[in-house]
């Protein structure tokens, strides 16, 4: 049975291998690996330590998993440690044998599918990494080409120059990615032969592990002319990591890749529930109105999310393990209504593993979750992630114009408060502890799903609200929730569909616009 992703609305979810891929993960019992992440090597978890977490994954409301990269890697230590990460391929046509083989692959891809799921692989199309041979730091260093399959020679590869000028294109994409002591090499996709072989590669990768999606690893590393092909020749989904906070400049890839990682939202986000009140609100609502604008397909297709393994974690904005109770108070709702937004929004809501968790951890190797830095400081979340997902499936349920339906804010005279139009859905947010606003039609009864409590819209057909202590609210009007299911079902007056059911389908059939959700991006060295 084969699956494809398209775009999506329920929610994705990162999951994390290596000291946050598989090897950080999980072990094949199901256990959690014990090493310390931060010594980056190897912890020992593997693709069946995955399988043993679906239920977990699968009850949290999650339709994928997203892995990262399987091929395999660099061997041995090397100046920034081990390759526990999977983004330093070595030889694109072996898998990485730490992660487990070729029958476990394919276990987690067959028992992802018949649970209705979907997998999502990470690859790294940029570069291969080999240790210099030289032990000086001239250029061209001189490596065992050999090693660096299916290549294996000097002239697959852009000369050797580090990136020095992110202003000049011609430089990201020709010059290499590391320094000195760890170079990676710039694969040459000028180079027909190169690119022919990149082409046969990922549509073999695709067809013999099930996959049903790629996330694609620095994206704006190679010339855009390339990637029409790629993607035509994988034949699935592909959303690529464009890290910049730029519209303008990530709009162009949504052109030739389904969609982007959705970097410049992200970083609005992040600063505005990170700085308290002094956190700009109103440049969420200016990214995602430009992107809405200059991305093709809208913000549909883009991947949404506000951790993962290249950035901080919201919990570490505040670094001291015993502060006290008021700022744990504050960062749990910041980080509550940072984590909020994913999910409410026009993109594929995306969650990274241990996020659901409260992990702290700054950047890497900190955010893995095999880190010291990288522990609970709050209460878990996943009871909020579950509602969440859940309250998602029932608006797509509600409303069958839910996942094309750009989403829109209510202008507010608090400067620090958010509202987020999304029929039937709308968002509250404030990154000022309490807030009114004032909205909404009709007399009808809507619901805050995160609490159950409901409100009445008054006979002119408005509603006030006002937060306690921070915490988000979304609201739903009562008639599109389902009695029948299980979110606020006491208060609920919809007798549709509860929007839980398997989102997948047959044969050559493609999963319909919004259902995807991808569990597990994994970690970038």
């Amino acid at each position: 049975m084969k699956y494809s992703l398209t775009t999506g609305a329920a929610a994705v979810a990162l999951l994390g291998f290596a000291p946050s891929s598989p090897t950080d993960f999980a072990l094949g019992n199901g256990s959690s690996p014990s090493c310390d992440t931060s010594s980056r090597v190897y912890c020992g978890g593997n693709w069946e330590g995955v399988v043993s977490k679906l239920d977990y994954i699968q009850d949290m409301g999650f339709d994928a998993i997203w892995i990262s990269p399987i091929v395999q890697n660099v061997e041995g230590s090397t100046t920034e440690g081990e390759a526990y990460h999977g983004y330093w391929p070595q030889n694109i046509n072996s898998l990485n044998s730490n992660f487990g083989s070729a029958d476990d692959l394919k276990n987690l891809s067959t028992s992802l599918h018949d649970r209705g799921m979907y997998l999502m692989v990470d690859v790294v199309v940029n570069h291969v990494v080999a240790n210099p041979t030289n032990t000086t730091n001239v250029s061209p260093e001189t490596f065992d080409y050999s090693l660096l399959q299916p290549f294996g020679s000097q002239s697959s590869f852009h000369t050797q120059c580090f990136i020095s000028d992110y202003n000049n294109q011609t430089n990201v994409e020709q010059c290499w990615l590391g320094d000195y002591g760890l170079p990676l090499l710039d694969l040459d996709t000028e180079n027909s032969t190169t690119v022919d072989t990149m082409y046969t590669w990922i549509k073999d990768l695709v067809q013999s592990y099930g996959v049903d999606g790629l996330r694609i690893d620095t994206a704006k590393h190679i010339r855009q002319d390339f990637w029409p092909g790629f993607v035509s020749s994988a034949g699935v989904y592909s959303v690529g990591e464009i890290l910049i906070g730029n519209v303008t400049y990530a709009a162009p890839y949504t052109d030739v890749l389904d969609s982007v990682l959705d970097y410049p939202t992200y970083y609005a986000v992040y600063d505005a529930f990170t700085n308290g009140t002094s956190g700009n609100m109103s440049a969420i609502a200016e990214m995602v109105t430009q992107a809405q604008d200059q991305y093709n397909h809208s913000l549909f297709y883009a991947g949404s999310f506000i951790e993962n393994q290249d950035n901080p974690r919201i919990q570490s904005t505040v670094t001291d393990q015993a502060v006290s109770l008021e700022i744990r108070s504050c960062l749990d709702w910041s980080s509550k209504i940072a984590m909020t937004w994913p999910f409410i929004n026009d993109g594929i809501p995306i969650l990274y593993y241990g996020q659901e968790q409260g992990y702290a951890g700054g950047n890497d190797p900190n955010n893995l979750s095999g880190s010291p830095a990288s522990t609970p400081i709050t209460n878990p979340s996943s009871p909020h992630v579950t509602t969440l997902n859940t309250a998602r499936k029932q608006a797509i349920a509600s409303n069958s114009s839910f996942l094309t339906t750009s989403l829109k804010f209510i202008s507010q005279s608090d400067s620090s408060a958010l509202a987020v139009s999304k029929p039937p859905m709308l968002t509250l947010l404030t990154n000022a502890g309490n807030s009114s606003y004032g909205m909404y039609s009709g007399g009808e009864t809507v619901v805050d799903v995160l609490t159950c409590n409901t409100y009445t819209a008054g006979s002119d057909g408005s509603l006030s609200v006002k937060t306690s202590g921070g915490e988000p609210m979304v609201l739903m009007p009562a008639t599109a929730l389902s009695e029948k299911g299980t979110l606020c079902a006491s208060v609920a007056k919809g007798t549709g569909s509860d929007g839980q059911g398997s989102s997948s389908k047959s044969g050559a059939e493609r999963l319909e616009v919004g259902r995807m959700v991808v569990l597990g991006r994994f970690w970038e060295g």
